[in-house]
């Protein structure tokens, strides 16, 4: 005779709810709630510091580049002290704007 198998009929209902352990289920349930949202705020932390490094790292770039250009600028004009100033005037007057900007765009505390 061939073995019937029973399946038991499929059921769209919500499983019963749990009575034993309910409050320990639900304490882990909460406590997994409350890392998700955790890492949740800390990957976009992440992201904020990663565009932030990479920000400065372009900044810092900058800077060196700029920095060697002066140096050889200053290089070149060594033997003109009237070229020097030029440049020395320039880049104070530069300075001074950018310091301007800053100010003014820096909102008060």
């Amino acid at each position: 005779m061939p073995q019937r198998h029973h399946h038991a009929p499929h059921d769209d209902r919500k499983p019963p709810k749990r009575r034993h352990g309910d409050a320990k289920f639900n304490l882990i349930l909460t406590r997994l709630r409350a890392l998700t949202k955790e890492i949740q705020t800390m990957a976009g932390q992440l992201d904020t510091l990663t565009a932030a490094v990479a920000r400065n790292t372009e900044v810092d770039e900058s800077a060196i580049t700029l920095l060697k250009g002066l140096a050889a600028k200053i290089e070149e004009l060594k033997n003109d002290p009237a070229a020097l100033q030029k440049l020395a005037d320039d880049m104070t007057a530069s300075s001074d704007k950018l310091a301007a900007a800053v100010v003014e765009n820096t909102p008060s505390a």
